[in-house]
């Protein structure tokens, strides 16, 4: 249950912050809705309360899960799978889309290993440029740190 103030991640869309719990009738049944602003870009959306879970609605992560998003990013004995770049774009958008911090980690790892042997499509570079965008927000949020300090932290772990 979250509270007016409360920071949390939207699956897909990040970090906000919930504005308000409103009560709304809806097909003459009233509903309880949190207000939140998406952080990144200003987005107001509602989320029934009841339904919160199920959309994925959650919590920042503590710094001790800090810990395991970037052992996610410096494992580097993985393989990355040779499908076609249509079909990798595909999985990558459904792990981001779970609102898991570690699924978001496991697609950016994957694209910065996969950037150093072949070019990334447009599409592989804007999700790249999402799931850092996430996890950066999410990541400092976490630590109280500036996201400045936290993207170049992720930059020196590829360098």
């Amino acid at each position: 249950m979250f509270t007016a103030g409360d920071m949390a991640v939207y699956p897909a869309h990040g970090v906000g912050r919930i504005q308000a719990i409103e009560t709304q009738t809806v097909g003459g049944v009233d509903q309880s809705f949190y207000v939140m602003k998406i952080l990144d870009n200003d987005m107001t959306i509602m989320i029934p309360t009841t339904n919160s879970d199920n959309v994925g609605l959650r919590a920042i992560i503590s710094r001790e899960e800090v810990d395991k998003v970037i052992e996610i990013l410096k494992e580097r004995d993985i393989k990355i799978s040779s499908q076609t770049w249509n079909r990798r774009y595909r999985d990558y958008m459904e792990k981001i889309k779970t609102g898991s911090v570690y699924e978001v980690a496991v697609v950016l790892r994957d694209l910065y290993i996969l950037r150093v042997d072949k070019e990334l499509s447009y599409g592989e570079r804007k999700m790249m440029e999402t799931a850092k965008s996430l996890l950066v927000k999410e990541l400092s949020l976490a630590q109280d740190l500036e996201e400045q300090e936290i993207e170049e932290q992720i930059e020196k772990l590829f360098n």
